[in-house]
């Protein structure tokens, strides 16, 4: 049988897991906003919630293909600065992003 440690090693793998797909959300959302956003909502570059959020993505995957421990500091650093994009930024950002309502690629639908 498993075990006791069988199982919570189970268990930290899926919240690595879990935290690595938190993190890749926040980065392919950050690709995807216009940069003209971030500073028209008041926060900080694109480049720099780029940055933060690759390394991010790096330090979970990392944790998820169990390279770090679950519980490294890089990891829990890394969930906390994908939670703040995904809790503050993206609804400031989604807020400017331009287009407005039905935009089609040749104007309103």
């Amino acid at each position: 049988m498993f075990g006791l440690h069988g199982i919570l090693s189970i268990i930290f793998w899926l919240l690595a897991l879990a935290a690595f797909l938190l993190c890749v959300v926040a980065l392919v959302h950050a690709v995807r906003i216009p940069a003209r956003a971030f500073p028209a909502a008041g926060k900080q570059t694109k480049q720099l919630w780029l940055i933060i959020l690759g390394f991010a993505t790096l330090f979970t995957f990392a944790a998820a293909v169990q390279y770090l421990g679950a519980l490294s500091i890089f990891t829990i650093a890394a969930v906390i600065a994908a939670g703040i994009y995904l809790a503050d930024v993206k609804p400031a950002v989604n807020e400017h992003k331009g287009g407005g309502g039905n935009q089609g690629p040749y104007g309103p639908w």
